[in-house]
């Protein structure tokens, strides 16, 4: 018989179950349910912002379908701009600036400037020629003008006078000039032609590399650089010729020959020697330029213009060589005689 007073009871399971005080087992669990949502809290950031990621990067390419090529586009743009750019800073003077240059050049009150002819015959070969890489033996009055008329290009100057160009370069901004030691002298020219035609083979040979060159001619004192570059246009206005003592320009004309014929791209280099009409300056651009590159139309009496192919023999400056080393003497005195050269 059941006991209708018997009252159900109800057992109530809580799922956490607190240790007791001191226990070890209760207490490395509740550290490890911890460390558990600690994991599962990093979980959930890490996928969060992972999906944010690719979201907004998904969305950035549709928006901008083009934005690669936009971007080369760009770039080009750019690159051809600055092209232009370049192309304009190295663009010739125009015409009325080049008049007004070759004007005051011409009438300056200075008592060594060229004779306006020259002048003229100089700028015409630099307007046909340039921007180019131009040498210039020799500072004078007209440097600031082959500066201007070489506008975009590269002009040197070579200079005895360390003094002078010390005291231009900073009225000259930009003024590229190195002082040269010259061995050679005016009164030594027959020696000086005579060791050159018996060395032509050997250490005053028409090609080479005039920074190792043994040749008593060679200019080989130049900053190594200088040696590497391929010159356009030589202008030949020094060293001073003035005295026998002077270094005269023997040196300078041979030097130039070798540039000429030495250039490391093909093609060929013009040579223009000022004071032509002088009897060294004339004897030696017959021995190392020769009369059949000298160009009768654009010289004067006292400018010659040459030009020069690269290459070409070995051995020899010109194509009829002869030693005629006995007639320097009578050559000379057919010639014009610089005023303080005593004879």
């Amino acid at each position: 018989m059941k006991n209708s007073n018997i009252t159900p009871k109800l057992i109530l399971f809580h799922p956490f179950h607190k240790p007791a005080s001191g226990s070890s087992n209760g207490l490395f669990s509740y550290l490890a349910s911890h460390h558990r949502l600690l994991i599962l809290l990093f979980i959930t950031c890490f996928t969060f912002a992972s999906l944010f990621t690719f979201l907004y990067s998904t969305s950035t390419t549709n928006s901008s379908p083009y934005n690669s090529s936009q971007s080369t586009d760009t770039f080009t743009t750019t690159a051809a701009t600055n092209t232009i750019t370049a192309s304009k800073q190295s663009s010739p003077l125009s015409e009325p600036v080049i008049a007004a240059l070759i004007h005051y050049a011409a009438n300056t009150n200075s008592t060594v400037r060229m004779p306006e002819t020259d002048i003229r015959a100089v700028a015409n070969i630099l307007r046909r020629r340039g921007p180019c890489n131009l040498l210039v033996f020799g500072v004078s009055t007209e440097t600031p003008l082959w500066i201007a008329l070489n506008s975009g290009g590269r002009t040197v100057f070579l200079d005895e006078n360390q003094y002078y160009i010390a005291y231009l370069e900073p009225r000259h901004p930009g003024l590229e000039a190195y002082d040269v030691t010259y061995t050679t002298r005016v009164r030594d020219l027959q020696d000086l032609l005579s060791t050159a035609r018996a060395t032509r083979a050997t250490d005053c040979r028409p090609i080479q590399h005039l920074l190792f060159s043994e040749c008593r001619l060679a200019v080989n004192d130049l900053p190594n650089h200088l040696y590497d570059v391929d010159w356009d246009i030589i202008l030949i206005d020094g060293p001073s010729g003035w005295l026998q003592t002077s270094p005269g320009r023997t040196a300078s004309i041979f030097s130039s020959a070798v540039m000429a014929r030495s250039r490391r791209v093909s093609g060929n280099t013009e040579v223009v020697i000022h004071d032509y009409q002088f009897g060294l300056e004339k004897i030696c651009a017959r021995e190392f330029l020769c009369e059949e590159n000298y160009i009768a139309e654009t010289s004067t009496n006292s400018l010659g213009h040459f030009i020069i192919e690269s290459g070409g023999p070995r051995d020899a400056f010109c194509v009829n060589t002869t030693d005629d080393g006995a007639n320097i003497g009578l050559l000379r005195d057919k010639t014009n005689v610089h005023p303080l050269i005593t004879k």
